[in-house]
C-alpha cells in the first residue's frame, strides 16, 4: 500500500497530465453527484448522460493507472 502511495505522490509531482486527470476525475464525480445523487428515477436522457459521464470518469482513471504503471517502470 505504501508503495502505491509513493507512486501516486511521484506521479502528482512529476506529471501535469496525472494532476489534470485527477482534477477532471474529481470534477466529473462531483457533477454526477450533483445532478443525479438524490434522484430516485432518471429519464432515459438522464440515464444516457449519467452513463456518458461515468464512462468519461472511467477513461480518466484508466489513463491514471497507465501513468502509474509507466512511473513504476521508470522508478
Amino acid at each position: 500500500m505504501e508503495e502505491n502511495e509513493e507512486l501516486i505522490g511521484y506521479a502528482r509531482r512529476e506529471s501535469e497530465e496525472f494532476r489534470r486527470l485527477e482534477r477532471e476525475h474529481r470534477d466529473i464525480d462531483k457533477q454526477i453527484e450533483q445532478k443525479f445523487g438524490g434522484a430516485r428515477h432518471l429519464t432515459p436522457e438522464e440515464e444516457v448522460e449519467k452513463k456518458t459521464l461515468q464512462k468519461q470518469k472511467l477513461a480518466k482513471k484508466d489513463r491514471m493507472f497507465e501513468i502509474l504503471h509507466e512511473v513504476k517502470a521508470v522508478v
